[in-house]
This record gives structure tokens, C-alpha cells and sequence, in this order.
């Protein structure tokens, strides 16, 4: 057994400074709703969670490639009566801009990040980031603004020309963590025995690794040694959690690999990661909370087949799975037609019958192009 080793207290958090930039009047810190759960972060500080009125800061990359990634998230607050928003005025964050071809340039990165907190601000909801790039990159953007004046600078003259202020929310909250605060009344909420399926967890380096400081760490999740986000939320739904020798290892998305090296990123995802997750966990399915980490190594492998590699393992985020358990439709919610992998083996060890609800999914997708209706609501859900 691990033993967790203490670790020291920084006594200055982000969080004191930023609030020192407002009572400065340079920024204004939206603050958390009435409605949070604190938890230990890296570090041994307390990281509020707000568990309602939550702005969805949707994913690109999800929304394009993983459909059924959001509207897990989606499903599920629906289902629990949270009250949130899914805006139509968010942009994308740009990460993909700033970490893979180095085109823009701070300022613009800021004020991108900026805009989205404002409009979340005059919503009247607090931003909640679905995509493990946009979380990484605003803990960098505010690193930048607490650091550099020129910076700040420069960025109050652009929201100037768009009469806005500079609105910063007083955490980065990541969509895993509102699941993992919430994972028992998920739990409560179950309706498939899960405990047959065996998981390897993946925690996305853009959470825990770049800025670890606002990482969630739990004593009784691994030993407090590992972040508790996805690990925890399989647990409480009662999934069997396997370890691994490659799991601090980036899945291969790597932003630049994937766009000037793919080869290497498909190489790396495969080798280095799902076939030791095969051979040493002998997993049925593989848990991640990022939009590049669950395109690539669901997407990966069906090169890796190509070679006859030991592949073969489903993929999904941990909302996808939540949802599962929960009863949403493998298809008309969690989408997984649109993975790579055959997930069927996986749902049938959940209690699933993937063929009558491929057959259902087809039904009302007939209904849809013979006009009957418009397009798929809540309601055929």
C-alpha cells in the first residue's frame, strides 16, 4: 500500500491573487454559486466545485468527433435536475491554435478566454469546461494575466473595443470534477450492475500534469498518490479498476504529433499504452475526461489491427459510462456508434442488449428521414 506523503501548503493560491486584481479594479472575479462541494487539491488546498446553475464550455473536438461526449454530460444533469445552460455564443477556446501551430499570441489567447467568462458571467451561470485542452489552456492564460502587466495590458485595450470587462471565474472547474463531487448521487441514480467490467483509467495530462496545483486528489482514491477524478466515479458505481505500469504516460495526442507525426501518436497510443493496458489489466474498457485523449485511443487502433497488434479495447469518457449506468441509450445519448472500437462486448457485460437498441436507434433515425420528425429531442431519450 501507498503511503501518501504530506505535502506542503503554498500559502498563496491563485485565487488571492486574482482576488488582489480586483480589489485593484484590473479584473472581476466571477465567484462560485451558493450550491459547491470543497474538495483537496494538489497541494492540500480546498477547490470548490459548483454542483448547479452551470455554463456548459462545450468542447470542439467532442462536438465534431465524440457527439456523445457532451451530451452524456448533458443527459445526466437533465436527469438530476441541475439547472444549467448550454449556450449558443460560446466559442472554441483556440487551444488547438496556441499549442499546435503557434499562430496567436497571448493577448489573443486571453482575450478568447475572456470573452467566453463574460457572456458565462452575464448568464447568470458559472463556466463549466468540458474539454481537458480548454482547462489547461485557461490555467495558463492565468498564470499570464497574474504574472504580466504588459499582458493585462494589452488585453483590457481589446475587451475595451468590445465593452467588456475582464472576467475571470475564481476557479477552473473541469467537467470530471462536478461528475466526481456528484458520483454517489450518480450512484443512487444506477440502474445497471457494472461490477463484471473491468477498467483502466487514463488521467488526461492537460489535467494533472500542466498546472498540477488545481488537480483533485483524494486520500481514499489511490492512495491520494494519483489524481481521484474518473478512478473515483468507477468505483462508486461499483467497476473493477485495474493498474497499469504506463499510466502517467501522455495517451499520444500530443498536439503537434498528431498533426505533423500522426504515425507516432497512433505508434505511441497503441504500443505504449493500450497494449499494456490489454496484457497487464486485461481491461474491457478504458476510462478518459478529455476530448484527445478518448479520439486517441479509441481512433488509434484501428491501425494498430492493421498489424495484427493486441488491440482491441472500447474507449469512452467517464460520462459516457456514467450515463450508461445510469440508463441512458448507448446510441441515442452516449452515441457510441461514433467510436472506433466495438463497444458491444463491453455493454453486454453492463446488462445492455446492443442489437434491440441499435434496432430502436434506427427506428427513430427512419422516422427522421421519412419526416415524421424533426430531429432527436430530450423526449426520445
Amino acid at each position: 500500500m501507498i503511503t501518501r506523503k504530506p505535502r506542503k501548503i503554498p500559502e498563496r493560491y491563485y485565487k488571492d491573487e486574482l482576488l488582489e486584481l480586483e480589489a485593484k479594479g484590473e479584473i472581476v472575479v466571477q465567484r462560485i454559486p451558493d450550491t459547491f462541494v470543497e474538495v483537496e487539491a494538489r497541494g492540500g488546498r480546498k477547490k470548490k466545485i459548483p454542483t448547479n446553475k452551470l455554463w456548459h464550455h462545450k468542447s470542439c473536438g467532442q462536438c465534431g468527433h465524440i457527439p456523445g461526449y457532451p451530451t452524456s454530460i448533458l443527459w445526466m444533469m437533465n436527469q438530476m435536475g441541475v439547472d444549467h445552460l448550454d449556450p449558443r455564443d460560446q466559442t472554441s477556446c483556440t487551444g488547438w491554435n496556441y499549442y499546435a501551430s503557434a499562430t496567436s499570441n497571448p493577448v489573443a489567447q486571453a482575450a478568447v478566454a475572456v470573452r467566453n467568462f463574460v457572456q458565462a458571467e452575464r448568464d447568470g451561470y458559472f463556466p463549466l469546461i468540458h474539454c481537458g485542452t480548454s482547462y489547461g489552456h485557461y490555467k495558463e492564460v492565468r498564470e499570464e494575466l497574474i504574472h504580466h502587466p504588459d499582458i493585462r495590458e494589452k488585453l483590457r485595450r481589446v475587451m475595451d473595443k468590445l465593452q467588456m470587462p475582464v472576467v475571470f471565474p475564481e476557479e477552473l472547474v473541469h467537467y470530471s470534477e462536478w461528475l466526481h463531487v456528484v458520483r454517489h448521487e450518480v450512484a443512487a441514480r444506477q440502474v445497471l450492475d457494472v461490477s463484471d467490467v473491468t477498467i483502466a483509467v487514463h488521467p488526461a495530462c492537460h489535467y494533472h500534469k500542466l498546472i498540477p496545483d488545481d488537480a483533485i486528489y483524494d486520500r481514499d482514491v489511490l492512495s491520494g498518490e494519483r489524481t481521484a477524478v474518473v478512478t473515483a466515479i468507477a468505483q462508486a458505481l461499483g467497476a473493477k479498476v485495474g493498474d497499469y505500469s504506463t499510466w502517467h504516460d501522455c495517451c499520444g495526442f500530443g498536439f503537434r504529433h498528431i498533426l505533423v507525426s500522426r504515425d507516432f501518436t497512433r505508434s505511441f497510443a497503441t504500443l505504449r499504452k493500450i497494449e499494456r493496458i490489454k496484457e497487464e489489466v486485461q481491461a474491457d474498457l478504458v476510462l478518459a475526461h478529455d476530448t484527445g485523449c478518448v479520439t486517441t485511443l479509441d481512433k488509434s487502433q484501428f491501425a494498430a489491427r492493421g498489424h495484427n497488434r493486441n488491440v482491441g479495447i472500447a474507449v469512452m469518457a467517464d460520462c459516457q459510462f456514467a450515463a450508461l449506468a445510469m440508463g441512458a441509450h448507448p446510441y441515442k445519448v452516449v452515441q457510441l456508434h461514433w467510436h472506433g472500437v466495438d463497444s458491444r462486448p463491453t455493454l453486454r457485460k453492463m446488462g445492455i442488449d446492443p442489437e434491440a437498441a441499435w434496432k430502436e436507434f434506427e427506428e427513430l433515425t427512419a422516422k427522421i428521414n421519412a419526416g415524421e420528425v424533426e430531429f432527436l429531442t430530450w423526449g426520445d431519450c
